[in-house]
């Protein structure tokens, strides 16, 4: 069968922060334009004039806007409703000449603000939405800021999303558990993230260290892995917990001391620039969020050897973690069973090593290629 050379267009908001979103399309925009030859334009509204964060390949297009709808975060709510509505105006006026200019085969929505209008426009590509959370955490408000009025407002939100969902060619989301969150659609395929690395450093592990990465939020359950911590660090007094990750650590540094945490072995770190040596100098992997889109680090971690303990949180740890094999599940929330779980893997050295082995292999599902491998199939279908 001839291969066909796609031309691809990709709508995001910007490229300049160090995000799972940005990473993901950075990898795949680079793999498509260098091994499939892919055409690929990736278009932009904001971040003009500021460096990528992730490097992309020279064969890839970048077209930036410059709507710069992140004004919107620095105004007055009345002042903002006129703004944005301007800004959306200008914006949908923008993506349909540049598309009617490109004429793609395929257009891929990351399912930002121009999902409001990417069906009008009538540039013969297929239109393609993206999504990289889960349904129930899509319009996400932290814990303690959802009143009324922002829960109707999120409910009319979604009955408008599914309306606009359903007149696209296809939606792709990240895990089959997230794929029963969406009845209302028939359009809809499951393809993973890819692991963002190949991985070069590999866990002995020998070093006593249990290690969580995540930025320094409510989503991703630290406080609940401090609980966990303060259950076990008495039983293993040669171990310790490292958490590397952006944000604020004010809270959990409080908490600390709340629960009376040995601070010499639990070491709360800012974001790191290496973070395989650092799965590499740990043993045991702990995920606590109280929900994921995906969850890449889990798969990181597990490409690098560590075994791993997670909640069972929407969505991700399920479809990446094999119970028992390459990791351990837990009730979500359930701070007693992630403890308990903790304690068995830190002290069992040959279930680590088990886990360590079938990990190794049960995540090669990830790896680039293959990801790379379903897209192209996607594409041809």
């Amino acid at each position: 069968m001839d291969e066909k050379r796609y031309k691809i267009v990709y709508l995001t908001p910007a490229l300049y922060m160090a995000g799972g979103v940005e990473r993901v399309l950075t990898l795949k925009a680079n793999y498509f334009a260098e091994h499939f030859d892919y055409d690929i334009t990736i278009i932009l509204t904001d971040g003009q004039g500021k460096p990528l964060f992730y490097p992309l390949s020279d064969k890839v297009k970048v077209i930036n806007l410059d709507i710069n709808f992140e004004e919107l975060w620095t105004c007055s709510f009345v002042k903002k409703v006129f703004i944005y509505l301007k800004k959306q105006r200008q914006y949908k006026k923008r993506v349909r000449e540049e598309l009617m200019s490109l004429r793609p085969d395929i257009t891929i929505s990351l399912l930002r603000r121009e999902i409001n209008f990417i069906n009008d426009i009538k540039d013969g590509s297929r239109k393609i939405g993206e999504l990289h959370v889960n349904r129930a955490n899509y319009r996400n408000f932290e814990a303690g800021d959802a009143n009324f009025i922002k829960k109707t407002f999120a409910k009319f939100w979604m009955r408008s999303l599914v309306s606009k969902l359903k007149m696209l060619d296809h939606f792709v989301i990240l895990t089959h558990e997230d794929r029963q969150a969406w009845p209302e659609l028939s359009n809809v395929s499951v393809i993973p993230d890819p692991l963002s690395f190949v991985s070069t450093q590999q866990s002995s592990l020998t070093e006593k260290r249990v290690i969580a990465v995540g930025r320094y939020v409510y989503q991703k359950g630290f406080d609940l892995l401090l609980q966990a911590w303060a259950l076990v660090e008495k039983q293993y007094p040669d171990w310790q917990l490292a958490v590397f990750g952006d944000g604020d650590r004010t809270s959990y540094e409080q908490q600390m001391k709340d629960l009376k945490i040995d601070g010499s072995r639990c070491h709360l770190n800012g974001p790191t620039t290496n973070i395989q040596q650092e799965y590499a100098n740990s043993s045991l992997f702990v995920f606590s969020s109280r929900f994921e889109g995906f969850g890449m680090v889990l798969v990181e971690a597990i490409a690098c050897g560590l075994p791993v303990v997670s909640f069972a949180c929407p969505c991700g740890p399920k479809d990446i973690v094999c119970d028992g094999e390459d990791g351990l599940l837990v009730e979500n929330g359930n701070v007693e069973a992630l403890a308990s779980a903790m304690s068995r893997v830190m002290s069992d050295e040959a279930l680590r090593l088990s886990m360590s082995q079938a990990g190794k292999q049960n995540v090669l599902r990830f790896s680039m290629e293959q990801i790379a491998e379903r897209w192209k199939a996607f594409f041809q279908k």
